[in-house]
């Protein structure tokens, strides 16, 4: 088959968007069904149209081919080998988010075969060069949960810190100490303390926090 490529250099977005499912941090993909990648999986993206910004070509592709709207993304970077796509020179943009892992109803065109979580431990094929983009998305994810409320995106409205380190630990994919774990973020002024503990469990109760600012801050 005779590949029919892009005459001039075009730019895409590709979108690695993450949950914690199952005690795992998972991924969201595409099946492909377009040769030379048939069998493949690949992270929503797509080409950028002439009238919109990289952003909104993000949020449309991320929408049209996994049913994913109205979550926050933040660009990753510019993925540019001249060989990363069989089909021409295509510049992408990169980016990455968190979502609950049911706050979506996931969907995809019949251009694809089907759309799922994956743990990113046990990933299937990735095409392009996704799995390159894959790594760097999930290193700035560790990254910012340093220094950044951006754990928010994952946990309930109110949480206790055992869900919060719970969460933590899926995603750096490690244990943490708990009495180190519950100084820091005590301390990292991204915390409330609310008036209410956590009932319903075995164990005694816990005390309930919650996130200062719903949008994106830093320490």
């Amino acid at each position: 088959m005779v590949l029919q490529k892009y005459t001039f250099a075009v730019i895409a977005t590709d979108v690695a968007i993450f949950t914690t499912q199952d005690g795992e941090l998972k991924v969201l993909l595409i099946g492909m069904k377009k040769s030379p990648y048939e069998g493949f999986f690949a992270l929503p993206g797509g080409l950028v149209g002439g009238d919109e910004s990289i952003d909104d070509a993000a949020g449309r592709h991320l929408f049209d081919k996994a049913g994913v709207r109205g979550v926050f993304l933040e660009q990753l970077s510019a993925f540019g080998e001249p060989d990363r796509d069989p089909f021409g020179r295509v510049v992408s943009v990169a980016y990455y988010a968190l979502v609950p892992p049911d706050a979506h109803r996931l969907k995809t065109t019949k251009q694809y075969k089907g759309v799922s979580w994956f743990s990113v431990q046990r990933l299937p094929n990735l095409a392009y060069d996704h799995k390159h983009i894959l790594e760097a998305a999930v290193a700035r994810l560790r990254g910012k949960l340093a220094y950044s409320n951006i754990a928010r995106n994952l946990l309930s409205r109110e949480f206790t810190l055992g869900e919060m380190q719970s969460m933590y630990e899926i995603i750096l994919g490690e244990k943490l100490d708990k009495r180190n774990f519950r100084k820091k973020m005590i301390g990292s002024g991204l915390l409330t303390e609310t008036k209410h503990m956590q009932k319903g469990r075995a164990n005694r109760p816990a005390r309930l926090y919650t996130f200062k600012k719903k949008k994106m801050v830093f320490i």
